[in-house]
């Protein structure tokens, strides 16, 4: 009887982690700890420099990673290539100013202006690779075409906050912000690629070691964000209909978004291997550049409510592309 039990609980606890990515407990519980021990004074501080320290380290083995050839490999497909960066960097832009238009009348501003600022995001680099390849898609053109999505908006995402965020929200974009990005984001990778030579094999055979300061540089930026604002007292303006209308708001942007990258890939008469990638690189959103752009991008008692819609929906796409991605998958 006890084994059986024991089977019953391991059974559950399986299909529990197939639809709940485990890595969501782990931010909920983040959030739990900055609420009841926030970071403070002298130790706000070292929370800081550790986010800091730890964003730079991802991104330099993010560099270090990626080699050239791939980056060469998918910019051939140039058609590819600039239908998931019209997706990122226009088709979602657009419809972040509508949904924005509609959620100041119904959410707090900060939460409003976080529905228009995930928008403006880079697309994913781990978690598009990797449901592109459980889809059998085009794997090369999604690691070069999310890669350089993170690359390419270190510089467009903070131009987009400027021109498309409202006057007063506090974002007062400046070119030292621009290089305050390029100097956590940008310069470690081209660090991480210059030593390529001498530790990129030791990193591709060690991809846990990416995974591991990929979340935890996230949790630490989430940590030190709700910190910040849970001493700046924002979390009193959020109620349980703000979040069921963040959910809301996330799902019909993804579900339109999905939508439009899969027709209109075959409507221009891309492969299915190609749509795939088209699909998975173009609906999502990056949290681990999102979260430290916001830090330097906006306020700090402000951050922690206009990252709350990014990390919403950083788990609604992992539930829902690893669904299509299972149907994609088990295509003849």
């Amino acid at each position: 009887m006890g084994v059986r039990s024991l089977h019953g609980a391991s059974i559950r606890m399986a299909a529990l982690r197939r639809w709940i990515d485990p890595y969501l407990l782990l931010l909920l519980g983040t959030v739990g700890l900055a609420a009841l021990l926030p970071a403070r004074g002298m130790w706000a501080s070292i929370a800081d420099e550790a986010v800091t320290i730890a964003v730079a380290l991802l991104f330099f083995l993010y560099g270090a990673r990626l080699a050239p050839a791939a980056i060469w490999a998918g910019l051939s497909n140039w058609r590819l290539q600039l239908t998931v960066f019209l997706s990122t960097f226009l088709l979602f832009p657009v419809l972040g100013v509508g949904a924005y238009a509609l959620a100041e009348q119904v959410l707090p501003s900060g939460i409003a202006i976080g529905i228009l600022f995930l928008c403006l995001l880079p697309s994913t680099v781990q978690s598009s690779i990797a449901f592109t390849s459980i889809a059998r898609g085009n794997v090369p053109a999604a690691l070069c075409s999310a890669s350089l999505s993170n690359l390419i908006g270190v510089i467009i995402t903070p131009l987009l906050v400027a021109a498309l965020l409202p006057h007063g929200s506090g974002t007062g974009f400046s070119l030292g912000q621009l290089e305050s990005i390029a100097m956590q984001i940008l310069l470690p990778f081209a660090a991480g690629q210059a030593a390529r030579p001498l530790i990129g094999g030791f990193i591709v055979k060690h991809r846990t070691l990416t995974m591991v300061v990929d979340r935890g540089s996230i949790l630490l930026v989430v940590y030190a964000a709700f910190s910040e604002g849970m001493v700046a007292g924002v979390w009193g303006r959020v109620s349980p209909t703000d979040l069921a209308l963040v959910l809301a708001f996330n799902a019909v942007l993804l579900g339109i978004v999905i939508a439009t990258t899969m027709i209109g890939s075959r409507k221009l008469g891309f492969p299915k291997e190609d749509e795939i990638a088209i699909v998975f690189c173009g609906s999502k959103k990056s949290m681990a550049s999102g979260i430290p752009m916001a830090t330097i991008l906006f306020p700090g008692g402000a951050v922690s409510l206009i990252v709350l819609p990014l990390m919403i929906f950083h788990q609604l796409q992992l539930f829902v592309c690893a669904v299509l991605a299972r149907k994609y998958g088990a295509r003849s």
